[in-house]
């Protein structure tokens, strides 16, 4: 099997070298930047499967970097922040982030993180979403399994985060059915993010901006108080 191909972003050496070393003893192929302009370049000529991130650059920041991630390409993203960093690890959440892990960091715990995405990404056989049809049509939408994407009634797809896509595979797959946060963490991100509980609601408040008419006054993904979420509509497999 190849090895999974990291891209490894931070401009403080004392982090980023012995982290790549740890990673590489780890079955783990890494590649470092020093800056989000190094990033760019590998990124242009690499197949990378995931990228981590630090946000706190010189230069152009780890969030613009992650943006522009988000709009061109589905690698996933962690990203790695300072403990001060609250409102930017909320930033990049929004952005489409993946996951994030505080400085100072167990490097066993990032792993194991790292882990947790590939396994929700690569389409292996402990991918929990491998397409069993063509598509889901609900509302106006349609989520396409083959290319984890959502396309609108104009035809035109709308960006989904791995996040995004994967709770939005669990409403469609579980339709009019109040799911709790944790049944959505075991349906769309596995226990291995248990401790990453809060992110569902920042993909919920997302995805609502995608998919709803108002977001303010959603009619598809409904709160139930006391509850969890629900997909109110009807769901068809295409």
């Amino acid at each position: 099997m190849t090895e999974p191909h990291i891209l490894l972003v931070d401009d403080e050496r004392d982090i980023r070298d012995p982290l790549a070393a740890y990673l590489a003893k780890n079955a783990l192929r890494v590649t470092k930047a020093d800056s989000a302009a190094a990033a760019r370049e590998i990124l242009a000529v690499h197949a990378i499967d995931l990228v981590l991130l630090d946000i706190m650059m010189p230069g152009e920041d780890g969030l613009s970097l992650a943006r522009f991630l988000r709009a061109t390409t589905q690698v996933p993203v962690i990203l790695l922040t300072a403990k001060t960093e609250e409102m930017d690890r909320i930033l990049g959440l929004e952005i489409g982030a993946d996951d994030y892990v505080t400085k100072p960091f167990s490097p066993r715990e990032l792993l194991a993180r790292i882990k947790a995405v590939l396994r929700r990404t690569s389409g292996g056989p402990q991918d929990v979403h491998a397409p069993d049809a063509q598509g889901f049509a609900f509302a106006d939408w349609i989520l396409r399994t083959g290319e984890r994407e959502l396309v609108g009634a104009d035809g035109v797809a709308v960006p989904l985060s791995t996040g995004e896509y994967n709770l939005l595979h669990a409403f469609v797959t579980h339709p009019k059915r109040v799911l709790t946060r944790d049944q959505l963490l075991d349906l769309s991100a596995g226990r291995e993010l248990a401790a990453f509980e809060r992110s569902i609601d920042n993909h919920i408040s997302r995805l609502r901006r995608k998919v709803e008419a108002d977001p303010a006054e959603p009619k598809l993904i409904k709160t139930i108080w006391g509850g969890g979420y629900m997909l109110a509509a009807e769901v068809r497999r295409i």
